[in-house]
């Protein structure tokens, strides 16, 4: 059996080494789902465990002149695929640290009459700025932000790809920093209170 596998691996090799895309299905369809399962036992994310496996799979193709047809494809695939999920986990509790520190840097006094202000103004400038953005990138934004929506869900209802709710909420919120970057209000507030 082991032979066979080995025979197995030693052929998609030496085609994924010739730039062959089939063969590079073929390790798609073979391994995606393993990955996803490893990267997801750690992450518990399943945004972040389909990112493993698409970053897995990417540095496959970017290194496949360098696999070493002696050698199974697996361990090859699971090693890169542990690293990427080590890093995940690492810029992840470094994110919410920054963002924890962030929050008790702030005034940690109350001031209803402040916080009213503030949440005013974002809720009249982030309005203003979503009004002018097209139709569906308002969609895409609302549907993620304010409704909590996966990639997934939102392509769903709205039958568009996942590429393109990625695409339109990428744009929405450059839009948005650009038009923070010119107020007054602060940026990392406004991110707080959207992803809080």
């Amino acid at each position: 059996m082991t032979s066979v596998v080995k025979s197995l691996d030693w052929d998609l090799i030496i085609r994924l080494r010739d730039g062959d895309e089939s063969a590079f299905r073929v390790v798609f369809d073979q391994y995606s789902q393993k990955i996803y399962g490893v990267a997801y036992q750690f992450l518990k994310n399943r945004e972040q465990s389909k990112e493993v496996v698409q970053e897995t799979l990417l540095r496959l193709w970017e290194h496949r002149l360098q696999l070493n047809s002696e050698y199974p494809l697996a361990p090859w695939l699971f090693t890169i695929a542990r690293r990427v999920t080590l890093n995940m986990l690492r810029q992840t509790a470094t994110s919410q640290a920054a963002r924890k520190k962030l929050w008790l840097t702030m005034h940690p006094e109350h001031n209803d009459t402040e916080e009213a202000i503030l949440s005013a103004d974002l809720e009249r400038i982030t309005s203003q700025v979503l009004n002018t953005l097209p139709l569906q990138q308002q969609m895409v934004f609302r549907l993620s932000r304010f409704e909590g929506l996966t990639y997934e869900e939102i392509a769903a209802r709205m039958q568009i790809s996942v590429h393109t709710v990625k695409y339109h909420l990428t744009g929405a919120l450059k839009t948005l920093r650009a038009c923070f970057d010119k107020t007054e209000i602060l940026l990392p507030v406004f991110f707080l209170t959207l992803f809080y």
